[in-house]
């Protein structure tokens, strides 16, 4: 059984910090591209930071460019959000995701408000 569940949402004041988790279970971790996406009220869901397989390759969105930062650890089956510097727009529910070719796996969502 597939599994991606995400951690570490919360209320954090503009400026601060969090770090969001996903820890994966029931595919083959190694081999897939593990991004975050987030989707804010009445927003469509868009790309935040995506990882490849192997882990040297990153890419960021450009409104988070700078500020966050995605890494993974393919021994522990998890891959991390590291958001810094965070604005009221990064508010809303993140989304971990795995890819691979025509595979996609999503988590249930995570809360990241924060306060202005």
């Amino acid at each position: 059984q597939v599994q991606l569940v995400e951690s570490g949402g919360g209320l954090v004041q503009a400026g601060g910090s969090l770090r969001l988790s996903c820890a994966a279970s029931g595919f083959t971790f190694s081999s897939y591209t593990m991004s975050w996406y987030r989707q804010a009220p009445g927003k469509e869901r868009e790309l935040v930071a995506g990882i490849f397989s192997a882990g040297g390759s990153r890419n960021y969105a450009d409104s988070v460019k700078g500020r966050f930062t995605i890494s993974r650890d393919n021994a522990k089956n998890t891959v991390s959000l590291q958001m810094n510097s965070l604005k009221a727009e990064d508010t809303a529910v993140y989304y971990c995701n795995a890819k691979r070719f025509l595979t996609n796996y999503w988590g249930q969502g995570t809360q990241v408000t924060v306060s202005s």
